[in-house]
């Protein structure tokens, strides 16, 4: 997975949610699981119509989950600022 800037800036956030809220471990995953899929299958040279669908719909469901994770994280750093 391609980190960026917010991955980077919070990752010790991101590792302690990973280790004690399960549903963010596990949106967390499905997220990294959707980036390594979407660039395998961008990397194929067959290309399919049908594959190209498939392609976008993950990437609407990775875009969603990246705004579930980015909430989550916004959530925890303002609770922990209190």
């Amino acid at each position: 997975m391609i980190k960026t800037d917010t991955w980077l800036e919070n990752r010790d956030i991101i590792k302690e949610l990973q280790q004690t809220d399960a549903h963010f471990a596990e949106i967390f995953e499905e997220h990294c699981q959707l980036d390594k899929k979407i660039n395998r299958l961008d990397q194929d040279l067959i290309k399919h119509s049908s594959r190209d669908e498939e392609i976008e719909q993950m990437k609407r469901r990775k875009l969603h989950l990246k705004d579930e994770i980015y909430q989550i994280i916004q959530k925890n750093k303002t609770e922990a600022q209190t």
